[in-house]
């Protein structure tokens, strides 16, 4: 396996991040409610939802959801990988090879915000560790790899 580095997954996550700010504008403008401009802002929103209005509160949640859809999702299905990583030619595997679980993929996202509360030395671990894994993708147990879905592993990629 080839291990995905630091500066191509950066790229990656950049291509996904665009996606969902403009999906988040766009639900915003429709629905009026406030759903922060990004996801650390969405993730320090929630911790300060008990002080603010209803509609940012909720408006955090929605936004938690939508990238958690949006990451774990797109992370355990066929193509395992987001919009970003496919167009960077990257998959996300377990330790084996194989495609992850759903649940897997939500313990990868939750795992994300200790990687990045940590001063995101969870994050910067990518360049300097032998598989190329962060914080997150050690919790997990999954790699970033190049390839195409299907190419590693066996067990269940085609489930």
């Amino acid at each position: 396996m080839q291990y995905a580095g630091f500066w191509i997954r950066v790229g990656a996550y950049l291509i996904d991040w665009i996606i969902l700010i403009v999906v988040i504008s766009v639900l915003q403008g429709v629905t009026g409610i406030n759903m922060g401009a990004n996801y650390s802002a969405s993730m320090g929103d929630l911790a300060a939802a008990g002080g603010t209005t209803a509609s940012s509160g909720l408006g955090t949640i929605i936004s938690i959801v939508i990238y958690l859809a949006y990451f774990a999702g797109l992370e355990s299905s066929n193509w395992q990988a987001t919009v970003g990583k496919k167009a960077l030619g990257l998959i996300v595997v377990d330790t084996s090879g194989n495609r992850i679980s759903l649940g897997r993929a939500v313990g990868r996202f939750f795992a994300k915000i200790l990687s990045g509360a940590i001063l995101l030395i969870g994050y910067i671990m990518v360049g300097f560790t032998e598989k190329k894994q962060g914080l997150h993708d050690m919790l997990a147990s999954t790699l970033v790899v190049k390839g195409k879905p299907g190419e590693t592993g066996t067990a269940g990629v085609f489930e």
